[in-house]
């Protein structure tokens, strides 16, 4: 069974739509985070600034991956492959604690951005 790409312009524009949605998808995830911390009590107010932190500096990442792909560099493919391989290792553990509703999604939206970063061929210069 052979899958059928479309071309490489289509192929980056696509990752480029879904690394900017995942780039969202974490700052969003940052932000509620950050109201959860203020509207509930926190054990431990150092573990969520962590988290918090590193939502803003993934989501950012993705952010600035997504416009590489965008603008035709190839500066976004090993930080895309990285996000989407731990999100596939986020839903895994989320499967295992039957977490479906979230797993289900973030593996379909981390496996296809990760097959459409790897498709794309990048160009190199032969100046």
């Amino acid at each position: 069974m052979k899958i059928h790409f479309p071309g490489t312009q289509k192929r980056r524009a696509i990752v480029a739509t879904l690394l900017t949605f995942e780039g969202f998808v974490v700052l969003a995830l940052g932000i509620f985070l950050i109201l959860k911390g203020v509207t509930s009590d926190i054990e431990s107010i150092s573990a969520l600034l962590g988290v918090i932190v590193f939502a803003f500096l993934g989501g950012i990442g993705l952010l600035i991956a997504g416009h590489g792909f965008r603008s035709g560099k190839n500066y976004g493919r090993a930080p895309s492959v990285l996000a989407n391989l731990i999100a596939l290792g986020v839903a895994y553990y989320q499967v295992g604690a039957h977490f479906w509703m979230s797993a289900i999604p973030l593996a379909l939206l981390a496996l296809t951005t990760l097959v459409f970063t790897l498709a794309v061929i990048p160009e190199v210069n032969a100046s």
